[in-house]
C-alpha cells in the first residue's frame, strides 16, 4: 500500500487488564510501535495512538481507550477524521475459537462473537474491513468455561513463550499486509505455526 494505513488493536485500558487474553490486540500494537522506535501515547479520537512507518508505508497505530465492547466508537472517529478508505484499516483482536499460536487474517466477515469487532462493524455499518484474529484458547479451555471470564484471564507461564512468538508473528503479518495487501498476508500467515514457511 502507498497511502496511510491504520492498525487498531482491541483491548481494555488499565493495568487491571494488561497481559490478559482479551488484550493481545494491544500487545501487537505496542510491539509494532517498539519495532518502529515509537510509543503509543498520543490521545486521538478516544484512542492512544502513534504515527510510524511499517516498512515504506505510513501508519497510525491505535489502542481504543473506550473498553472493548464499544471499541467501534473510537475506530469510527479515526476513520472519519483521517478520511480513511476501509481498505486501509486493519483491526487486531483476540479469538477464543482459535488455539494459542494460531493467526487468522480475513478481508471481511462476521465478528464471530467478538464484541469489540462487533462494535466496529456496527459503528462502521459494514464488515468490509480487514481483521487479524489471534488465538487465545489454551489447552485447558473446556466447553463449560465462561468465555467472558476466560478472556479476562492471563496466559499461563507455560503458554507465555508461544504467545510472545505469536505476537511477533502477528506483527510480521501486519507489516506484510501494509506492504503487499491482504491476499498475500492471508496466504502467508493463515496456517498453523508448524506448517508456516521460514521467513
Amino acid at each position: 500500500m502507498t497511502g496511510l494505513v491504520v492498525v487498531v488493536g482491541l483491548g481494555n485500558p488499565g493495568d487491571r487488564y494488561a497481559g490478559t487474553r482479551h488484550n493481545v490486540g494491544f500487545d501487537v500494537v505496542d510491539t509494532l510501535a517498539r519495532r518502529a522506535g515509537a510509543r503509543v501515547d498520543r490521545l486521538d479520537c478516544r484512542a492512544l495512538t502513534a504515527r510510524v512507518r511499517l516498512g515504506a508505508t505510513p501508519a497510525v497505530l491505535a489502542k481504543p481507550q473506550t473498553y472493548m465492547n464499544v471499541s467501534g466508537e473510537s475506530v469510527k472517529g479515526l476513520v472519519t477524521k483521517l478520511e480513511l478508505p476501509l481498505s486501509s484499516l486493519l483491526v487486531v483482536s483476540d479469538d477464543a475459537a482459535l488455539p494459542v499460536g494460531r493467526l487468522r487474517l480475513r478481508g471481511s466477515g462476521s465478528s464471530g462473537g467478538q464484541k469489540g469487532l462487533q462494535s466496529v462493524i456496527d459503528c462502521l455499518r459494514t464488515d468490509a474491513f480487514a481483521r487479524l484474529r489471534i488465538g487465545v484458547a489454551g489447552e485447558h479451555l473446556a466447553p463449560e468455561t465462561d468465555l467472558a471470564d476466560y478472556v479476562l484471564s492471563r496466559f499461563s507461564r507455560a503458554e507465555r513463550p508461544a504467545v510472545d512468538a505469536t505476537v511477533e508473528n502477528a506483527c510480521d503479518a501486519v507489516e506484510t499486509w501494509a506492504a503487499d495487501g491482504i491476499d498475500v498476508a492471508m496466504n502467508r500467515f493463515n496456517r498453523s505455526p508448524e506448517t508456516a514457511p521460514a521467513s
